[in-house]
C-alpha cells in the first residue's frame, strides 16, 4: 500500500487486520511459552493452576527449577563456549574476506564469491554430515595407517564449532563488507599522506568506522551459534550444547521448566537483537 495515494476505508481497514493478525501470529506462541513458564501445574498446558516460580528456582524433584538443573545448566555453558569460539573466528575471518572480496581483484574472484556463499543454500543437516563424514574418513585413515588417534576430528565440541562456523562465517562477512563497501577510500589515503603505513590506516581509520558492524555481526553470530540445532546435532559429541539437551529433554516429556528456560532465552536474545539494530545505525 503507498501512502501518498487515497485508499477507500475498507481497504485500510482490511489491511490494518491484515498486519494485526500477522503480527499476533508471530507473537502468539511466544506469549504462551512465556505464560506457561509461570503456571503451577506437572504440565505445560491448560488448564491453569496457578502462578508460580517454582520452574525457575525450585531446587528439588519433580518441580526441578531451570537454575538449579544441572544438565541444562551445563547445556547453557557448553552452548556459550561454542558461541564465544565461533563468534571470534567467524568476525576475524568475516572482516578479512570483507578486505579480500571489497578491495581486491583477483583470478575466479566472483567464483570464490559464489562458493562463499554456498554454505548459506546448503541444508544445516547436510552440511553436518558432510563436515562429519569428511573429518571421519581423515581421522580413520591416519590412525590405520600411521596409528594416529586424533580424537577431535570425531563428534566433539570442535567439530561443532568447525560446522558452525562453516556457515556463520559467511553471514559475518556480508555484514562487514556491507558497510566496508560504503567507506571512503580517501580517508585512508589522507592518513598515509600524513606519514600512517597502509595498516595503520586501517586499524586506525577504517576499523574505527567498521565497528558497528564489527559488533552487529559478532552479535548476529552469537546468537546463530547459540541456536543452532541442524547442524550442531550431526557433529555433538558428549558435551551437549543447550539445543541438543532441550531436544533430549522433549523426548523424555515436556515441563514448563523448559517454557521458563524458553523465556530467558527470549528475554536475552531480543535483548541482544535490539543491541545489533542499535550499534548497526548509520553514525556518518
Amino acid at each position: 500500500m503507498i501512502p501518498s495515494i487515497p485508499q477507500p476505508l475498507s481497504f485500510r481497514a482490511a489491511y490494518g487486520a491484515y498486519v494485526a493478525l500477522f503480527f499476533v501470529y508471530l507473537v502468539m506462541p511466544l506469549i504462551v511459552v512465556a505464560v506457561f513458564a509461570f503456571n503451577d501445574s506437572m504440565f505445560p498446558s491448560l488448564p491453569w493452576g496457578g502462578f508460580t516460580l517454582d520452574w525457575f528456582f525450585n531446587p528439588t524433584e519433580p518441580r526441578l527449577g531451570l537454575f538449579h538443573d544441572r544438565r541444562l545448566l551445563s547445556g547453557i555453558w557448553t552452548s556459550f563456549y561454542i558461541a564465544c569460539w565461533v563468534t571470534v573466528l567467524s568476525v576475524s575471518v568475516g572482516i578479512n574476506n570483507a578486505f579480500l572480496f571489497e578491495r581486491r581483484e583477483f583470478p575466479l574472484k566472483n567464483l570464490c564469491y559464489m562458493l562463499m556463499l554456498l554454505p548459506l543454500v546448503i541444508p544445516g543437516v547436510i552440511l553436518g554430515i558432510s563436515i562429519l563424514v569428511f573429518s571421519s574418513t581423515i581421522a580413520n585413515f591416519l590412525e590405520t595407517t600411521i596409528g594416529l588417534d586424533l580424537e577431535f576430528l570425531r563428534p566433539s565440541t570442535f567439530l561443532v564449532v568447525m560446522g558452525q562456523f562453516s556457515f556463520i562465517s559467511t553471514i559475518t562477512t556480508l555484514i562487514i563488507a556491507a558497510r566496508l563497501r560504503k567507506f571512503d577510500t580517501d580517508l585512508e589515503e589522507a592518513a598515509q599522506s600524513l606519514g600512517a603505513s597502509k595498516l595503520a590506516a586501517i586499524w586506525t581509520v577504517t576499523i574505527p568506522y567498521l565497528k558497528p558492524a564489527i559488533i552487529g555481526a559478532a552479535i548476529v553470530s552469537f546468537l546463530m551459534s547459540f541456536e543452532n540445532f541442524n547442524t550442531t546435532l550431526m557433529l555433538v559429541g558428549s558435551d551437549q550444547p543447550l539445543t541438543i539437551a532441550m531436544y533430549s529433554r522433549l523426548r523424555e516429556g515436556s515441563t514448563p521448566e523448559l517454557n521458563a528456560l524458553s523465556l530467558l532465552l527470549m528475554a536475552v536474545s531480543g535483548g541482544l537483537a535490539l543491541l545489533s539494530v542499535f550499534v548497526q545505525r548509520d553514525r556518518n
